[in-house]
């Protein structure tokens, strides 16, 4: 606790130079207030790292009441700021109440000496790590509303820091005059990342056309890419242009570039190395300009060694690789995605909300649209449940039912013994809140 504040509010002169002493001695800066406005002034200003506070002011006072409206003022000046409870037998439940509502802990007087030193030392280490953590959070939403305003996003939603990076690379390479190859499952949003390099392109007045090379048969992917002449096959009543004349002065996507034939790899490699082609039928060559964007869930250089795709013209488009997560590897994206396809609309329920961030989205961003889609239609009162979701169910850990209990109850006894009772370094170590604690041992009635 080195250097660190804390701020003691306590009316009497004896216990705030008893604490003044001990956590002088530790490294802590200390100051002091004898009257909550004084201690409320104090924590205006700025820069007390920890509050710890009296829970009763006058001397004929013991309801609590007066330690009571202190905390709620200090919750509302800094939420974040960590509040110890100093409490009398009297207001005991009070301060077990208020840590339930937000408090840092509480210690009953007398107070322990090594207990107060290791809960104060525990709780601000933890207020420095979730203030960073706070911090951090904080640059993360102004990096993204700056990406917002300065690119054209397409309204995609994100909130991880894996999508942040590949969209903040995607509109970096939009204006460089270059292949673009977007590597990724299906479902995940490669069309979206297309999207976005066209339009931050220097050519995003132009055309953005799409063509899914794994949807068409196979004697037909030539044509739908370079077009053909009347007769050039069976149907063909009329002459057609191809995708590539569609995008002429904008952006082609190629999406499941794997499934292109090996003939039509070879047109595609000398359209992206001379502008020029034929179409299907024709000795004519024709010539545009388009920016092509393709896109695979495929192992490219395992087709490449067996001999299904030319390494020539993986090397011609993968210029620039943009590496698309899947959704089980981004979880920060799971809600918000859900919330914006759920639309305003209808709500997401605690529950329904933990099922989604449990659950692995095998099919990705498509499966999360569809699982929302479906449960917008099959909810009641404009609120999903988890029965709603249709999310197949993962079977848990097998657990007795009739120790489950008392592995729980030793479990905790044992990490408050070795905290040698500090609630708040039990509760960190068991990876619980402290309220959450507290209402276990409430419920199982362990003394603390």
């Amino acid at each position: 606790m080195h250097g660190r504040t804390v701020l003691v509010i306590d009316d009497n002169a004896a216990i705030r130079t008893a604490l003044e002493v001990l956590l002088s001695l530790e490294g802590a800066i200390v100051e002091s207030a004898d009257s909550p406005a004084a201690g409320l002034a104090r924590v205006a200003v700025g820069d007390v790292d920890l509050v710890i506070q009296d829970m009763n002011f006058r001397r004929e006072a013991t309801s609590g009441q007066e330690g009571i409206d202190l905390f709620r003022a200090l919750r509302r000046a800094d939420p974040d700021l960590p509040v110890v409870l100093l409490t009398a037998w009297t207001s005991l439940e009070t301060a077990v109440e208020l840590v339930k509502a937000g408090a840092a802990d509480y210690l009953a007087k007398p107070w322990d000496d090594h207990k107060l030193v290791a809960a104060v030392e525990n709780l601000l280490e933890l207020s420095e790590s979730s203030r960073e953590v706070s911090r951090l959070h904080g640059e993360r939403r102004a990096h993204r509303s700056a990406l917002r305003e300065r690119f054209d996003l397409r309204g995609t939603v994100f909130a991880s820091s894996a999508m942040e990076r590949l969209i903040e690379l995607a509109c970096r390479v939009a204006r460089a005059d270059a292949p673009v190859l977007i590597t990724g499952p299906n479902g995940a949003g490669k069309e979206r990342i297309a999207e976005i390099v066209h339009y931050n392109s220097a050519v995003k007045s132009g055309p953005f056309v799409m063509v899914n090379c794994g949807a068409l048969p196979q004697d037909l992917i030539e044509a739908e890419l370079f077009g053909a002449e009347a007769g050039a096959y069976t149907g063909a009543n009329k002459a057609r242009e191809g995708r590539f004349e569609a995008a002429d002065g904008g952006t082609l996507l190629l999406d499941e570039i794997g499934n292109l034939p090996l003939p039509g790899q070879m047109k595609l490699l000398r359209i992206l190395e001379t502008g020029k082609f034929e179409r299907l039928g024709s000795s004519k060559t024709r010539e545009v300009k388009v920016r092509v964007v393709s896109a695979t869930n495929a192992d490219l250089a395992a087709m490449i060694r067996g001999g299904t795709f030319r390494e020539d013209l993986y090397y011609r488009l993968n210029v620039i690789e943009l590496a698309l997560p899947p959704l089980a590897s981004r979880p920060d994206d799971v809600l918000p995605l859900a919330e914006a396809f759920a639309g305003g609309e209808v709500k997401l329920s605690a529950q329904a909300r933990a099922a989604l961030v449990a659950h692995v989205w095998p099919g990705n961003v498509r499966e999360l649209k569809n699982a929302i889609q479906r449960a917008s239609l099959f909810c009641r009162d404009g609120v999903i449940e988890p029965e709603d979701l249709g999310l197949a169910v993962r079977a848990p850990a097998p657990v007795r039912a009739s120790v489950e209990s008392e592995l729980d109850r030793a479990a905790i006894e044992d990490a408050i013994a070795r905290a040698k009772g500090v609630i708040s370094q039990a509760a960190a170590e068991l990876g619980l809140s402290r309220q959450a604690l507290y209402r276990r041992m409430e419920k199982m009635g362990i003394e603390s």
